[in-house]
């Protein structure tokens, strides 16, 4: 029995009050950030390794199906809005392809050679890094990329949530964060997804920041795609030299991002 499918340790959900079911589901919530610290060692010397590549110009991509599909491609789609990367720096790639993402398409994830032609679409290099993500640890579309990705000479990583699984076996750096049973008996959207996501945020953001695109603990080179960030922007120009807000505007109309702005008036 996998632990993403083992019994919840909670029953009788549908004779639950709106009240009990928030707190059953908010208990077990909070055991999901220790089950991921516990395999911060794990994720550190992907992340170092993963860095290697990145630096001399590879990509990391995601692959996954259902719920880890979506996880991965939403945390790729926020890399360039966050950190001012090109969209081709880190993607998501979900089985089923992009019509996966809003409706399941059927047994689109047991295809084991699918995902390697997904990749092929992009023109991997032996400098590119896949991370396989799935609950389970047994999802044949993963199961199928990583193995191709690892034949090719691509770093391989892996996200799941089962103990000795096959995917693990699979990628060069496993990280399998143990949640437990879920609240609805193997709906892993919930602990597992949480996880997931929890650790896709620690690769991104390290990542980015190794890379040099975060300056202080500010995203100095986050696009500008709307009000909300054009004023924090203006905002970290304001902290870093000392100015007006008005004339931090101006900087940042003039320069089109924070990083230019600062060094531009630094550079006077």
């Amino acid at each position: 029995m996998k632990v993403t499918e083992s019994s919840s340790n909670h029953d009788n959900l549908d004779l639950m009050s709106t009240k009990e079911l928030l707190n059953g589901i908010n208990t077990e919530d909070s055991t999901v950030a220790n089950s991921v610290q516990k395999i911060i060692p794990s994720i550190e010397l992907f992340i170092n390794a993963c860095y290697e590549r990145m630096q001399k110009g590879g990509r990391l991509f995601y692959i996954g199906a259902g719920t880890s599909g979506r996880l991965g491609v939403v945390d790729a789609s926020e890399c360039p809005p966050t950190f001012g990367v090109d969209h081709g720096v880190v993607i998501g790639v979900i089985a089923g392809g992009d019509c996966a993402i809003r409706k399941a398409v059927e047994f689109a994830e047991d295809d084991t050679n699918q995902a390697w032609k997904d990749l092929a679409e992009f023109n991997t290099t032996k400098l590119d890094t896949v991370i396989g993500i799935a609950a389970s640890g047994s999802t044949p579309y993963v199961i199928g990329g990583l193995k191709n990705a690892n034949q090719n000479g691509l770093l391989t990583g892996a996200i799941t949530c089962n103990p000795n699984n096959p995917i693990e076996s699979e990628a060069e750096f496993p990280m399998t964060a143990i949640v437990g049973p879920e609240f609805v008996t193997g709906s892993t959207r919930m602990k597992s997804g949480t996880a997931q996501k929890l650790i896709l945020n620690m690769i991104s953001t390290s990542l980015m920041i190794k890379l040099g695109k975060v300056k202080g603990n500010r995203m100095v080179d986050m696009q500008l795609s709307n009000q909300k960030l054009v004023d924090r922007g203006v905002r970290m120009i304001q902290d870093s030299i000392d100015t007006t807000y008005e004339e931090g505007k101006l900087l940042l109309e003039k320069h089109g991002n924070v990083r230019k702005a600062i060094d531009a008036f630094n550079c006077k």
